[in-house]
C-alpha cells in the first residue's frame, strides 16, 4: 500500500487516549471527531513517533519535545489539533505523555494493533528486531479531511518531520 500522500483524505479508523480526566477513550469512527474539529477550526497536525521501553532516543528528545513547544506557535497559525499517533496500547501511551508535564496541547493516541497506521499505510516491520510492526516517522498537515503536507520519514532518520516542518507548511 502507497503511504498517505498530498492530497488524499485521512482514512476512517479507531484511536485510543486517556482524557484530561484520566478515563481511557475508545474513538470509534475518528473521522467524524476530526470533522468536528475541522469544522471549528481550520487544521490539524498529525505526527508519529516510536516509543518503545527499550527507547527511540529521537521520539523522546526530539520529534515529541518539538511539538509540545511549538505547539502554541502551531494554534496560532490555526491548527486545532495535535495528535500523537504511536502503534502501542494507551497505557504506555499515558505513561508516555505524563514524561511531558509541560504538555498541555499534545493529545497522545493509540493505535494498539497498529490499523490505522497500516490503513495511512506508515506501517514499518521491525519484526526482525523483534518489535513487531510499528510506524514509520511522519508528520501530517490535515485540513478539511485532505493531507496538505506529508512529511514521511525513510528507516530511521528525522529531517523532514518536525514541528518546524510543519510550520514551514503553514
Amino acid at each position: 500500500m502507497a503511504p498517505i500522500a498530498v492530497g488524499d483524505s485521512l482514512p476512517d479508523g479507531t484511536l485510543a487516549y486517556f482524557d484530561e480526566q484520566d478515563q481511557l477513550q475508545n474513538v470509534f469512527n475518528y473521522i467524524i471527531i476530526i470533522i468536528i474539529i475541522v469544522i471549528q477550526s481550520r487544521s490539524l497536525t498529525l505526527f508519529t513517533s516510536l516509543y518503545v521501553k527499550i527507547g527511540v532516543v529521537i521520539c523522546s528528545t526530539k520529534h515529541v519535545p518539538g511539538f509540545v513547544e511549538k505547539a502554541e506557535e502551531l494554534k496560532s497559525k490555526g491548527v486545532s489539533e495535535i495528535l500523537c499517533l504511536s502503534v502501542n496500547d494507551p497505557f504506555v501511551m499515558k505513561a508516555w505523555a505524563k514524561t511531558f508535564p509541560e504538555n498541555k496541547q499534545v493529545k497522545f493516541l493509540a493505535d494498539g494493533s497498529g490499523t490505522y497506521t497500516h490503513a495511512l499505510g506508515l506501517e514499518l516491520d521491525l519484526s526482525e528486531k523483534g518489535l513487531g510492526t510499528r510506524s514509520r516517522r511522519f508528520s501530517l498537515l490535515v485540513e478539511d479531511l485532505k493531507v496538505k503536507a506529508a512529511n514521511v520519514e525513510s528507516g530511521g532518520d528525522f529531517t523532514i518531520s518536525s514541528a518546524d516542518d510543519i510550520l514551514k507548511a503553514l
